[in-house]
């Protein structure tokens, strides 16, 4: 379960990527962005989203949709789910729409070494390239309110999550349980953007082998 990333490239980068991609403009909501070189669940972050007047947000929201309420029951605060892998439960199908999709870009993301004598805890660096390219995880996100922290009290937010599917190679020989869903062209940005929903997740599927390499251990941040 990736319960850790890093984003090190800023918003231009960001909006360049979809030069010629999507039709409207991208509108900036983030202001100054700063190198985010260790993400953790509730962190806010960018994401890319619908506008609510249509064309394209990029837009802060903190990371973890909310919990299904099973799990809740007893407790004081909604910590949020950060990895999403089954999409077919009743309470995840409600946010599956395109108004609900959205993309959170990355430069790196970590996982905790299962191989055999690894030190607890652990964590391995994945990225695109020994660069760290830019790369993003097909999301979900909401407006929600809820108790995130109990000394924050209810609050109203934007939430994201980012699907999960099983690990290719590179991850799976760390981490044998599970992956972030992670689109790598212009044609699966769009398609996850805007397709029709049973087409949209056909794109919840690891990504080729040999496209991940690892980059740093141990750090518990990527400053790439």
């Amino acid at each position: 379960m990736c319960n850790l990333y890093s984003l090190t490239k800023g918003q231009d980068a960001i909006r360049r990527a979809f030069d010629g991609v999507l039709d409207d403009v991208i509108e900036d909501q983030t202001g100054n962005l700063p190198a985010q070189p260790g993400i953790y669940p509730d962190y806010p972050a960018p994401i890319l989203r619908p506008g609510p007047e249509g064309g394209w947000e990029l837009a802060m929201a903190r990371w973890g949709m909310p919990t299904p309420p099973r799990f809740l029951e007893g407790k004081r605060r909604d910590p949020g789910v950060t990895n999403i892998r089954n999409v077919g439960s009743p309470h995840w199908r409600r946010w599956l729409g395109v108004e609900h999709r959205c993309l959170v870009p990355f430069t790196s993301f970590s996982e905790i070494d299962g191989r055999p004598g690894a030190p607890r805890n652990h964590p391995v660096w994945f990225a695109l390239g020994r660069d760290r390219p830019l790369g993003f995880f097909a999301g979900l996100r909401t407006r929600w309110t809820s108790v995130r922290k109990v000394k924050e009290g209810e609050v109203t937010a934007e939430l994201f999550a980012f699907l999960t599917c099983p690990p290719n190679r590179e991850v799976g020989a760390v981490h044998p349980k599970a992956m972030p869903v992670i689109l790598t062209t212009p044609e699966e940005w769009r398609q996850w953007l805007t397709a029709p929903s049973q087409e949209a997740l056909a794109l919840q599927r690891p990504l080729a082998d040999g496209s991940l390499e690892i980059v740093l251990e141990g750090a518990r941040e990527d400053r790439g």
